[in-house]
């Protein structure tokens, strides 16, 4: 009886999960990538942000110019959490 007990709860549960991290995603700043290898959530730039407008940064001008990253994104901690080694390659590399 336990067993399908847990069973009707847990699949109660992770719709619920999925909906609610699908909702906080969107909410926030946040971009979440995830795969058998790997769960990532790293800062994205804000679209409100009154210095780079979203657009996560602005060109610099000079003989090469570079995109300089806007601190709304840029200098956040990310989070990754590792799930399966990534396997190695099995071709030579040339």
């Amino acid at each position: 009886m336990t067993g399908l007990r847990t069973t009707l709860l847990l699949a109660a549960a992770v719709p619920l999960a999925a909906a609610t991290a699908a909702a906080a995603r969107k909410a926030s700043h946040l971009a979440l990538h995830a795969d058998r290898h790997r769960i990532e959530i790293t800062a994205r730039p804000r679209p409100d942000c009154p210095r780079c407008h979203g657009e996560g940064g602005w060109w610099v001008g000079g003989a090469f110019p570079e995109m300089e990253a806007c601190g709304c994104w840029a200098h956040r901690r990310e989070l990754r959490i590792r799930l399966w080694p990534v396997p190695a390659w099995d071709e030579p590399p040339f």
